[in-house]
C-alpha cells in the first residue's frame, strides 16, 4: 500500500529539511549555554551579596531566617530568568518547518525544555567537580578518616577545648574528631550518652587544666550549643534543597515560555494573551514583531 504525501511536504522533504518532530541541537545546546553562562553570573553576584544559605564561614550562624528565605527566592528568580532567556535562545535561533501542520508553539516548548534539561545536566557536572576538587586533600594536608572533624561544630570544638595556656606543637586533631563525633550525637533522640559526656569531661581537664565542675559547665554548654547548629544547618539545606527543586521545576516552565516567545517572534506571529498582559503597565506598548531573516 502507497501511502499519499502532500506536494509541499514531499518537495520539503526533497530539499534535506528535517524531519517533523526532530529536534535541532543545535539551538538546544546554544539554549543551554546561553543558560548555564546566565545562572552562573546570576550565582555569583548572590554569593556576592552574601544571598547564600549556608556557608563554610562560622557567621552563617547570624543569619536570619529572614535572609535564608530571600536567598532561596533569588535562587528561584535567577532560574526564571536564565532558563527563560535561554529557552528564547533556542526557539529564537530554531530553523522553522514549512508543513503547515505543524504544532509551532509546541515544538519550540519542546526545544526550549531540551535545552533547559541540558543546562541542568551541564551545572550538575559542574557542580560535581568543583566538589570534588575542593574536597579532594593535598599532598602536604593528608590526614587519616578517623581525625578529620565535621565542620559545622568547629567553632563549638574550639571553645570545648579553649586554654589559656597550652604546651606548643601540641596536635589535637584526635582528640577535636573525637570531640565533634560525640558531639554530633547532641541531635539525636536520646542525645549525647552518660559515658560519653564524662569521657569529655575528662578530655577537657586534661587538656585545659580546668577543674572538675568547670569542665562539667563548659561541656554542658557545648553540648547545648552543638545541638543547636546543627538544627541550624538542618534547617539551611532543607531549604536549599526545597529551593533547588523549586527553582528548576520553574525553570522549565520559563524555558518552556522562553522558547513559545522566541518563535514567534521568529516566525513574525504577536505573542499570546499570556505574554502581552504587561503591555496594560507600560508607556510604550511594544508592537508585533516583524519578521526577521
Amino acid at each position: 500500500m502507497e501511502t499519499l504525501v502532500r506536494a509541499e511536504d514531499a518537495t520539503v522533504r526533497e530539499q534535506g529539511r528535517l524531519r517533523p518532530w526532530s529536534l535541532q541541537w543545535t539551538p538546544v545546546i546554544a539554549g543551554a549555554l546561553a543558560a548555564s553562562a546566565l545562572s552562573l553570573i546570576l550565582i555569583s553576584f548572590a554569593a556576592a551579596l552574601g544571598l547564600g544559605v549556608a556557608s563554610a564561614a562560622p557567621t552563617w550562624r547570624d543569619a536570619s531566617f529572614a535572609l535564608w528565605l530571600l536567598s532561596g527566592v533569588f535562587l528561584i528568580f535567577q532560574a526564571l530568568i536564565s532558563f527563560g532567556c535561554g529557552g528564547y535562545f533556542a526557539g529564537r535561533i530554531r530553523a522553522p518547518y514549512s508543513s503547515v501542520n505543524e504544532d509551532v508553539a509546541t515544538r519550540d516548548g519542546m526545544h526550549g525544555v531540551a535545552s533547559w534539561a541540558l543546562a541542568v545536566v551541564i551545572g550538575a557536572v559542574l557542580t560535581a567537580l568543583v566538589a570534588g576538587a575542593a574536597s579532594k586533600p593535598s599532598s602536604s594536608m593528608m590526614q587519616a578518616p578517623s581525625s578529620s572533624e565535621p565542620s559545622v561544630l568547629s567553632y563549638e570544638v574550639d571553645r570545648l577545648f579553649r586554654a589559656p595556656r597550652r604546651p606548643p606543637n601540641v596536635d589535637l586533631s584526635a582528640e577535636r574528631a573525637e570531640a565533634a563525633r560525640i558531639l554530633m550525637t547532641s541531635s539525636s533522640h536520646n542525645g549525647v550518652a552518660t559515658d560519653d559526656r564524662a569521657y569529655l569531661v575528662q578530655q577537657v581537664t586534661a587538656l585545659t587544666g580546668l577543674t572538675g565542675p568547670d569542665s562539667e559547665k563548659r561541656v554542658d554548654a557545648t553540648i547545648v550549643n552543638a545541638k543547636q547548629a546543627i538544627s541550624r544547618a538542618r534547617a539551611a539545606s532543607i531549604i536549599l534543597a526545597f529551593s533547588a527543586a523549586a527553582a528548576l521545576l520553574f525553570g522549565a516552565v520559563a524555558a518552556w515560555a522562553g522558547a513559545a516567545a522566541g518563535g514567534r517572534h521568529r516566525d513574525g506571529a504577536p505573542l499570546s494573551t499570556w505574554m502581552t498582559h504587561s503591555n496594560r503597565w507600560s508607556s510604550r506598548p511594544a508592537e508585533t514583531p516583524q519578521s526577521m531573516p
